[in-house]
């Protein structure tokens, strides 16, 4: 019986996951008055259909979000490289306990459905997600369409090279069965980084409402969670570097999203289809003013 005690940690982290974001949106909802959400919606809406860049801008902010974003990124370099530092020379007390409870509780059918789970992470994987989702949003979207393209291809020049030089610093060999798994998974940090980023501009071009972002966070949760399992129930990582990997992947999202919103501006509620528009007192004018004009 005790070998299923391993895998009901899956079903139970999902549920988790799921019913925070559920409580969280119904919170969310609740908090915010429909009239109240109808008049910041229009205002907003109303300002993003004017808020087209010029040609020439357009290459100045993508310019001054791949800058930012390096900044962003030399900081999370940082702070993994302090992380390394205890996960490289301390990890191993708490690695290798639970390394051989969960090899010696594995079923065969679990780890199965887990080997296929898992390459939700792989390399390719998360960069063809990445590349349809910046084709799929330069297409679709109403302004600004160099934006999905240019972050998510900065996202992944960052991210590979970010790791290669952290595991170039830290020659951390992984379990006795994988040892080419080491600091910080890999798969752990994509999951979070390339489906977080691609969740943010979706939710910036479709919605950007507290709700749906709760939602998408739990799915992004979710599928950072599910490849941690994975990796660490198939032994193919120690549990600190997946650990290590889901704060990695937060971090790089972090500084991503923080350049996007320096740069071009937070996001801005679309209203839902039917819903009514209400123009905020900065695009009114007066009827003396249109006479003016």
């Amino acid at each position: 019986m005790s070998r299923y005690l391993a895998v009901l940690v899956w079903p139970v982290g999902m549920v988790l996951i799921f019913g925070i974001s559920a409580l969280t949106s119904r919170r969310a909802r609740v908090g915010a008055g429909p009239d109240a959400e109808s008049r910041d919606t229009g205002r907003r809406h109303s300002r993003r259909r004017a808020a087209g860049p010029a040609p020439g801008q357009a290459v100045r902010e993508a310019g001054q979000l791949i800058a930012v974003a390096i900044v962003g990124v030399l900081v999370v370099f940082g702070v993994m490289s302090l992380l390394g530092l205890v996960v490289v020379y301390h990890g191993l007390t708490i690695d290798k306990p639970i390394f051989t409870w969960v090899s010696g509780h594995q079923v065969h059918a679990v780890a199965a459905a887990m080997k296929r789970l898992t390459k939700i992470g792989d390399t390719w994987t998360t960069w063809g997600a990445a590349a349809a989702a910046a084709v799929c949003l330069a297409v679709s979207s109403h302004s600004r369409r160099w934006l999905a393209p240019v972050a998510l291809a900065a996202l992944m020049v960052a991210d590979h090279y970010t790791t290669l030089a952290l595991r170039h610093e830290f020659h951390r060999l992984g379990p006795p069965t994988s040892p080419l798994g080491t600091f910080p998974s890999g798969g752990c940090d994509r999951c979070i980084v390339f489906f977080g980023l691609i969740a943010y501009l979706l939710w910036r071009e479709f919605s950007g409402r507290r709700e749906t972002a709760i939602w998408a966070g739990a799915a992004v949760a979710a599928l950072g969670f599910n490849e941690a399992f994975s990796r660490v129930y198939l032994s193919l990582h120690w549990f600190t570097d997946a650990l290590s990997g889901l704060l990695y992947g937060v971090l790089l999202l972090l500084a991503f999203v923080i350049a996007i919103r320096m740069v071009v501006g937070r996001a801005v509620a679309v209203p839902r289809p039917g819903e009514p528009v209400a123009i905020g007192p900065a695009v009114q004018t007066s009827p003396a003013e249109g006479s003016v004009a």
